[in-house]
């Protein structure tokens, strides 16, 4: 198991807080910063999800005019060491 702390570019949350457990599971994520509501509601539906099933759904998905967004960022942060 491990903690991970990542800290995003280009988005309003600026770090995402989670664990990634050795089975490949990913649980316990928060956001600091962002849109409140949306990224708790992507936290509950991301839980418990393999890293790479997270990365396939949330990967590209961008925010208005910005080339990311919160989603992507999980998507880019489940997928490092």
């Amino acid at each position: 198991m491990k903690e991970v702390t990542f800290k995003t570019t280009g988005t309003c949350a600026k770090v995402i807080h989670f664990t990634k457990n050795d089975d490949g599971t990913i649980t316990g994520i928060s956001f600091e910063g962002g849109c409140n509501g949306n990224l708790k509601a992507i936290s509950k539906l991301c839980d418990g999800m393999k890293a790479e099933e997270i990365s396939a759904k949330l990967k590209g998905n961008i925010c208005g005019f910005k080339t990311t967004s919160c989603a992507d960022q999980l998507a880019i942060a489940v997928m490092k060491d």
